[in-house]
């Protein structure tokens, strides 16, 4: 057998980058080093050895190999490209959600390259030496989450930059000279960016609009609605277009509907709603079971398909509610008006009919457009008299003012039934492995000037109880009618997964502080778990705390055509079909149950799931703000306290603080580890505490501590605390 002569030295290896990824591939668990390679490449030339160091070099730099060992390489069997939605941090570093891997992937600063938080990316993946998980670098943005930044304004003799208020923007805007015009340096603003250059440290962006002086109360709820890319105004087109619709009861569409004026009609709201989009119906039937109707506006009659209307309608997909405002879906001549089931007068309804037994059980159901008569508005606190004395006498320091009807027995028999088979479905619910999340909202009472002179906490009672039932039982029988139909047909469904195992996990330990122990062990004890957890904090010092925790557990809900149950509330089959006023998903769904209704065939499956896509995002904008101007409130609130020593639960413990929930309000701060003097306090991560060095004194999570105010910064949102000292020290 003749040998095969080596080749000679001199030229230029081709393709040598692909040979060496093919040779680690091909032998990926081996580290080699150039003098290996070179033999598989049989070449033993100083000239092929060099460029073969070389090639090495640079595709470790590109991260497509690991240099394992010293000088010794093997091919990166994680490198591949990715794409996914960038999480930054307020450390100025982010994550990667990427659906095809089992956890996020970190991406540095430096590596981010212009990637801003929220952006969809592409990203390329290799493992970090150290820990060996995964690393990301952004090798393209796919799709800007948004353009437009709130922030103070800098001004400077030649130029500007505006500082961005979120947390998580690691970089200011540059603002030529012409576009600042006549503004004042500190305005706060709305900036867009307009240009990144390859060179440049920051983005240049021109001033889009004015908000107001940082601080002032106006200027930080516009704020809050701009930075989170929300409406704060209808266009004029779309506001003219809505008042120009005929809202009048014409006997002609009276003809094509259900006529169930004569049927007992009520609404059960908050004392303070403007809107009234569902209502109750009771009669007893010859065969004492009951018919239940639970009727809701029939937005989509008047909210047509294409018209400007439903387009703006589409854009905000969701009401949203801040502190001192609403601002809605729908302009005011509906959602006030035409929409809103107010008493005395007629109404269009879309509604789900139910004849239910008197355990509870539903028996028969209809579905179809209605028009109504409502004959009462009750607030919640009448309902909850009416319930607790079975009585109509309702007094006045509970009762909404000029009310143009009056409490008749027959009212009193309907709302006394309807909360006794209400308990029933509820606990039936929870049987099923339903989760009770009963969480304490905080409310503010507001003067003249919309500044909070008082905190209040809402807790749901029987009547609310009651319509949250009836409610749930037409969203889950009308996904149960098409979801279960032949052939399949394109519905938006309310999804809500089951809660990540290691989240449970985290969960168990967190609580497990408190004294609180979970049963991880299948789906049903998990439930059973959480509620009994729920329900052994309640009036407890650390109640909202767990609360917070057991619910950031779980996963987020969300809309989609393709329908995986409802886990929180153990439905296989759940839509939302009650609240068209200020849900876009509600709409949808009225939309496709009447389309099939009348017989026609499934909807593009493709133009819904992308239209519940966009609805989600939209919810998450429009919470994201609720929150933002609840915190806002509590801030403001607490600049008026700062001489008072207030009681809290550490509510968090980080490497740089501990967070404070002050138990009278349930406002949140945080006491910076450098501002605790009496010692050096270190961060034990394992124990969620801290510990002094000199003193051994431990804080930890769930633990009663006693604070002042040392700062409360509405710009940023931020309560800063002094820490006086654990509430045995303090009131020993």
């Amino acid at each position: 057998m003749t040998k095969r002569k080596k080749k000679k030295g001199g030229n230029k290896i081709k393709n040598l980058s692909n040979s060496i990824l093919s040779i680690l591939r091909k032998n990926s668990s081996q580290n080699f080093n150039y003098k290996q390679i070179a033999a598989k490449l049989e070449v033993d030339d100083a000239n092929s050895r060099n460029q073969i160091i070389k090639a090495l070099s640079e595709l470790a730099g590109k991260k497509q190999i690991i240099e394992a060992e010293r000088g010794k390489f093997q091919i990166n069997g994680s490198t591949d490209y990715f794409e996914g939605k960038l999480d930054m941090t307020t450390r100025k570093d982010g994550y990667v959600i990427v659906e095809d891997l089992e956890e996020d992937v970190y991406i540095p600063q430096k590596s981010l390259n212009k990637a801003l938080d929220g952006d969809f990316v592409k990203i390329y993946v290799y493992k970090r030496r150290r820990n060996g998980k995964n690393e990301g670098e952004v090798v393209e943005i796919i799709k800007r989450s948004k353009i437009q930044f709130v922030g103070k304004l800098q001004v400077h003799e030649n130029f500007g930059f505006v500082q961005i208020q979120s947390p998580k923007m690691y970089t200011d805007i540059f603002i030529p000279k012409e576009e600042i015009g006549d503004i004042k340096d500190g305005m706060v603003v709305l900036a867009e960016l307009k240009d990144w250059p390859e060179k440049a440290d920051s983005p240049i962006g021109k001033i889009i609009e004015v908000l107001g002086e940082a601080g002032a109360h106006e200027t930080e709820m516009q704020s809050i609605l701009a930075e989170n890319g929300l409406p704060r105004e209808f266009p004029k087109e779309v506001e003219d277009f809505a008042n120009k619709i005929d809202t009048s009861i014409q006997e002609k569409e009276i003809k094509k509907r259900r006529d169930m004026r004569d049927t007992l009609t009520f609404t059960i709201d908050p004392k303070d709603a403007k809107d009234f989009d569902d209502a109750l119906s009771f009669k007893i039937l010859e065969n004492g079971n009951y018919e239940v109707g639970i009727h809701i506006a029939d937005v989509s009659h008047y909210v047509q398909p294409g018209s400007i209307l439903d387009d703006e309608a589409y854009e905000r997909a969701t009401s949203i509610y801040l502190v001192d405002r609403v601002v809605p879906m729908l302009p005011e001549v509906l959602s006030n008006n035409a929409c809103s089931l107010r008493p005395n007068e007629e109404k269009y309804t879309f509604s789900a009919v139910f004849e239910i037994d008197k355990k509870a059980k539903v028996v028969d159901q209809w579905f179809g457009r209605t028009v109504t008569y409502s004959d009462a508005r009750f607030a919640y606190e009448e309902a909850q008299f009416i319930i607790e004395n079975n009585s109509g006498d309702i007094p006045a320091d509970i009762s909404i003012q000029d009310k143009k009807y009056s409490t008749t027995p027959e009212i009193v028999k309907a709302v006394v039934t309807l909360e006794e088979l209400a308990k029933v479905m509820r606990r039936e619910r929870m049987k099923s492995g339903a989760i009770s999340f009963d969480k304490v909202e905080v409310k503010f009472n507001l003067d003249e000037n919309n500044d909070p002179i008082g905190v209040y906490f809402k807790t749901a009672k029987e009547a609310n109880k009651l319509i949250e039932e009836f409610m749930l039982l037409a969203n889950r029988k009308v996904s149960e009618f098409i979801g279960k139909q032949t052939p399949k047909k394109t519905f938006v469904y309310r999804c809500h997964d089951e809660p990540n195992d290691d989240k449970l996990a985290a969960l168990e330990k967190l609580v497990g502080k408190f004294g609180h122990t979970l049963n991880l062990k299948d789906k049903k004890s998990i439930s059973t778990s959480l509620n009994g957890l729920l329900e052994n904090v309640q009036g407890k010092k650390e109640q909202n705390l767990v609360d917070t925790l057991t619910i950031r557990t779980m996963s987020k809900a969300y809309y989609s055509t393709k329908n995986i149950g409802h886990y929180g509330l153990a439905f296989d089959y759940y839509s939302h079909f009650t609240s068209p006023i200020r849900r876009y998903p509600d709409v949808m769904v009225h939309r496709l149950l009447q389309r099939y209704l009348d017989e026609k065939p499934s909807a593009s499956q493709e133009e819904y799931e992308e239209k519940s896509a966009h609805c989600s995002d939209m919810e998450n904008f429009s919470v994201s703000a609720e929150r933002d101007s609840i915190k806002y409130m509590q801030v403001k609130f607490m600049q008026d306290h700062e001489n008072e020593q207030f009681l809290g639960v550490i509510s968090g413990v980080t490497e740089w603080g501990i967070y404070i929930e002050i138990e009278q309000n349930k406002c949140e701060g945080m006491v910076k580890l450098r501002d605790i003097k009496e010692d050096h306090f270190d961060f034990d991560k394992e124990n969620y505490a801290i510990e002094g060095r000199k003193t051994g004194k431990i804080y930890q999570l769930g633990d009663e501590v006693y604070v002042t105010v040392k700062n409360a910064d509405l710009v940023k949102r931020q309560l800063d605390f002094n820490l006086v000292g654990s509430k045995q020290e303090v009131e020993q």
